[in-house]
C-alpha cells in the first residue's frame, strides 16, 4: 500500500483519497441498487403485510369491544327490566301478603266472637239451670221451713202429705205474686 501513495505521489496527479474510484461509486451504485431491489421486493411488502395485519387486529379488537359493549349494555338493560319487574313482583306479593293477613285476621276475629258468644250462651243456660235448681231447693226448703213454722203456730202437726204440698204450693205462689208484684226476683 505504501507503494500506491508513492506512485501516485511520483506521478504528480493530485489524488485525493477521500474522493472514490469511478469504479467504486459505479459498484457501489449497483449493489445499492440490488439491496434496494431485495428490500423492495421481500422486506417492505411483509412490513405492510405486519403493519395490515397489526392494524386489522386492532380494527377488530375496537369493533368486538364495541360490540361487547353493546351487549353488555343490553345485558344491564334487560337486568335493570328484570329487577323493575322482580320488584313490582315482590310489591304484588306484599299486598297479597297484607290483604290475606287481614282476612286471616277478620276470620280469627270472627271465630273468636262466635267462640265467645258460645261460651257466654253455654254461660247464660248454665246460669238458668242453677237458678232454677236452686229456686227448686230453695222452694222446697222455704216449704219446710213454713210447714215447721205452721205446726208451731198452729201447734199440731201438719202430716198430711197432700195438705202440706197443697200448703207448701200456695205459700210459694203468694210468695211469686209477691216478688213479681215488688219487681224482685229474676
Amino acid at each position: 500500500m505504501y507503494e500506491i501513495i508513492t506512485l501516485a505521489a511520483e506521478g504528480g496527479e493530485d489524488v485525493n483519497p477521500l474522493v472514490p474510484e469511478v469504479y467504486d461509486i459505479v459498484w457501489s451504485i449497483v449493489c445499492v441498487a440490488i439491496i434496494g431491489v431485495l428490500f423492495w421486493k421481500y422486506v417492505i411488502p411483509r412490513v405492510i403485510k405486519t403493519l395490515d395485519e397489526r392494524s386489522e387486529k386492532i380494527e377488530g379488537g375496537i369493533a368486538r369491544a364495541e360490540a361487547a359493549q353493546e351487549e353488555a349494555k343490553q345485558t344491564l338493560q334487560q337486568y335493570q327490566q328484570q329487577l323493575a319487574d322482580a320488584r313490582l313482583e315482590a310489591a304484588k306479593i306484599r299486598e297479597d301478603a297484607r290483604t290475606q293477613g287481614q282476612q286471616i285476621l277478620a276470620q280469627m276475629r270472627a271465630d273468636a266472637q262466635a267462640e265467645s258468644d258460645r261460651i257466654v250462651a253455654a254461660g247464660h243456660t248454665q246460669l238458668e239451670a242453677q237458678r232454677q235448681q236452686i229456686l227448686t231447693e230453695l222452694r222446697s226448703e222455704v216449704g219446710r221451713t213454713a210447714v215447721d213454722l205452721a205446726e208451731k203456730i198452729i201447734g199440731q202437726s201438719v202430716s198430711d202429705e197432700a195438705k202440706q204440698a197443697a200448703s207448701i204450693d200456695k205459700f210459694l205462689s203468694e210468695l211469686d205474686s209477691t216478688d213479681a208484684g215488688i219487681g224482685v226476683g229474676r
